[in-house]
């Protein structure tokens, strides 16, 4: 899958994410939409190379990969900059 297609994914995954954990976070939106993106690309990696989950294009299965890797990732975000 291409590094857009994540960067997509990422967006709308990162503002699910969001929603699922909502809470202040030290730079608000864009550092959401950064979560997202990365998480996005860490759900794709967990998803192929640990449970075998092939991750090709625009679908449903690979949607969820994403969110998955975001909402993972925001949570261990607050973990390290919670005060």
């Amino acid at each position: 899958m291409g590094i857009l297609t994540w960067i997509i994914f990422g967006l709308i995954a990162g503002a699910i994410a969001k929603a699922l954990h909502p809470g202040n976070d030290p730079g608000g939106w864009i550092v959401t939409i950064i979560i997202g993106i990365l998480g996005s690309m860490l759900g794709g990696w967990i998803g192929s190379m640990i449970f075998g989950v092939d991750v090709t294009g625009f679908n449903f299965s690979s949607f969820l990969v994403a969110i998955g890797g975001s909402v993972l990732l925001l949570a261990i975000y607050r973990m390290v900059t919670k005060k």
